[in-house]
């Protein structure tokens, strides 16, 4: 990890800063940005992101992925998880304290729509920012990229029937395209352009350019989670800014689901035997949240205004920080994990 890199924390926290502050004094001129969008996508959100994964996606060996059929415990930890245990935790944890613990100090049906917020971001486990810390813990790319694919397959078939019953809800109107056209950008294009790349600098300059090539544009990848991170809370600045209790109470389970959805997947990478570059990305893809889809969806169904809608922002805000504090711990044991060659 580079200089810049290792003080990551450090510019997400500048940039949370410079969004809040940004968006706080030039409100009108965000709402402009912000409204640049088709099926609550944004496209310069979506253009950061994309600048973000592509250079992964470069890094991308494409041939070798029929290989990693044969180390099958990844996929299967990774679906396990974000199928079967993170939507039902997640749903578990918003009840017990917003119907229990917090009673006193919200309102009954904010306290409804608080727990369907946090309901959706548990059922859309990350696409498009997991390439990030799959980069910042030298994770597997390309088992990372299988990973990412299966969950979206499963995701177009899954993720309403899930919300559907944990929202307890028949007529939840999920945004079929935003999901769709999300996969595509954030994950189709980004493939498709570091596939071509590389098979035009490999056939061309050979494997020390395609190094080469890495080390010139890696550097977008950080820059790409900076301006989206800006961005994103510059969008929600007088949001946060008015709802600090609320903020407060709501990111409490979060933080508790997401550490603990953490524990979960890397203590089982451990047992399993799964080595680091592997068990590391699935543990990562679990503990982060699809948040466009599921403030998409929030707003679709609740209302741009709803607490469901403040509920999927907050998962935002108290995402990166705490993406990066499970970067660090898995950097520093790893060495805990078998080496690849136990696995592939």
């Amino acid at each position: 990890m580079g200089k810049f890199e290792r003080y990551l924390s450090i510019w997400v926290g500048l940039s949370i800063a410079l969004g809040l502050l940004s968006g706080t004094a030039f409100p009108e001129f965000f709402q402009l940005l912000a409204n640049f969008e088709y099926a609550g996508i944004n496209f310069i959100i979506a253009a950061l992101i994309w600048a973000m994964i592509y250079p992964m996606m470069v890094n991308v060996d494409f041939g070798t992925i029929r290989n990693f059929w044969r180390a099958p415990k990844g996929i299967c930890l990774t679906v396990f998880v974000n199928w079967l245990i993170k939507p039902f935790t997640m749903a578990l944890l918003a009840i017990f304290f917003f119907q229990h613990v917090f009673i006193g100090f919200v309102e009954p049906h904010l306290a409804k729509e608080y727990i369907a917020g946090m309901i959706l971001l548990g059922v859309a486990p990350c696409t498009a920012m997991v390439f990030v810390w799959s980069h910042l813990v030298n994770g597997n790319s390309t088992y990372t990229l299988l990973q990412v694919s299966i969950n979206d397959i499963i995701m177009i078939f899954a993720f309403a029937p899930i919300a559907t019953v944990l929202l307890g809800l028949t007529d939840i109107v999920v945004p079929w395209t935003t999901l769709l056209v999300s996969i595509i950008l954030y994950v189709v294009f980004p493939v498709l352009a570091g596939y071509i790349t590389r098979k035009k600098f490999l056939s061309k300059y050979g494997y020390k350019r395609i190094i080469s090539l890495n080390n010139t544009i890696k550097p977008f990848s950080i820059l790409g989670l900076l301006a989206t991170v800006t961005l994103l809370f510059a969008f929600q600045a007088t949001t946060i800014i008015d709802n600090p209790l609320a903020i407060i109470l709501i990111a409490i389970p979060l933080l508790i689901q997401t550490y603990g959805i953490f524990a979960i997947t890397y203590l089982g990478g451990f047992l399993w035997r799964i080595p680091f570059q592997i068990a590391a990305p699935a543990a990562l893809i679990g503990t982060s949240n699809f948040f466009e889809l599921a403030v998409a969806v929030a707003i679709s169904v609740f209302g741009v205004q709803s607490g469901a809608a403040l509920a999927t922002i907050v998962g935002v805000l108290v995402e990166v920080p705490v993406m990066l504090s499970l970067v660090y711990f898995a950097n520093h044991t790893k060495q805990f994990f078998p080496t690849p060659s136990t696995e592939l």
